[in-house]
């Protein structure tokens, strides 16, 4: 079974920093980045090279070369990555302290400088990350400070040219961070709208204006994300995982996940 790159350790646990190449998150299948779903801890994603879209606490925006997008533990996203995307992913691991933005950025480095002094804290993690020196562990999270220094004085740069989330927006947000805590408790589009103040209608309106998407798609999309999860990395049997995902039957989890995937869920882990 392939394993997923940002999943392997519990999330009850502390995690070390790491970092992947962007390419490299899409192996086992392009699901694993595209598909709505959450890290539990913070993320920096720089790409170097090629271009795409990425949706963040339910917003769409595009991305290319020289942008670095911040995201914090727990925030549902999923982005695209194409054969000419490349660049790095930095995982700031949990636990580590390191005092980092509260909310998503997606920031564009237009300065040269900016951008070859993130290349060389990048390099500098990785270097002491596989080093065997001592204290290359200490040395390693003590960079990443300094990129955390570096995010926020971009984030302070770029404050006066963001705008801020409109109505809509700010309701897609709210509503993809609850779908975040209730997306395996069977809890339908319309019992989060009622949450959250708003008809079903209503929210899936501004669901489209924020990311192209109707909320029902986002949040079929969070739980078959987390059942090829489940059904690639653990034996965890069909059956459980529909059930562990709010599904009230096994025919309406397959029918879901075929609509989804194109094949049932056993076809699926066969193929993994």
């Amino acid at each position: 079974m392939t394993r997923s790159i940002d999943t392997e350790i519990p999330a009850s646990l502390p995690s070390e920093p790491r970092l992947v190449a962007i390419p490299r998150l899409a192996a086992g299948g392009r699901w694993r980045v595209e598909a709505m779903r959450s890290v539990s801890e913070p993320l920096l994603l720089w790409f170097t090279k090629g271009q795409g879209r990425i949706t963040i606490a339910g917003s769409t925006r595009g991305y290319t070369a020289n942008n670095a997008i911040f995201i914090p533990a727990g925030v549902m996203h999923g982005f695209e990555v194409g054969p000419q995307v490349f660049g790095t992913a930095v995982f700031f691991g949990r636990g580590g302290g390191i005092p980092l933005p509260a909310t998503p950025h997606l920031l564009r480095i237009r300065e040269v400088h900016a951008q070859q002094e993130l290349n060389v804290l990048i390099d500098t993690v990785l270097r002491e990350i596989n080093s065997g020196q001592p204290a290359h562990e200490r040395a390693a999270k003590l960079h990443l400070g300094l990129l955390g220094v570096w995010l926020e004085r971009q984030v302070a740069k770029a404050a006066p040219e963001q705008t801020k989330p409109d109505a809509a927006k700010r309701l897609v947000s709210r509503y993809t961070a609850l779908l975040e805590r209730e997306f395996r408790s069977g809890s339908g589009v319309g019992d989060m709208a009622a949450a959250l103040g708003v008809t079903a209608t209503h929210l899936t309106r501004c669901c489209r204006i924020a990311c192209g998407r109707s909320a029902i798609d986002l949040l079929q999309d969070r739980r078959i994300f987390e059942a090829r999860r489940l059904l690639a990395e653990t034996k965890m049997p069909v059956g459980a995982i529909g059930e562990s995902l709010g599904f009230t039957s096994a025919a309406y989890f397959t029918r879901a996940f075929q609509h989804l995937t194109g094949k049932s869920p056993s076809a699926f882990r066969r193929a993994g």
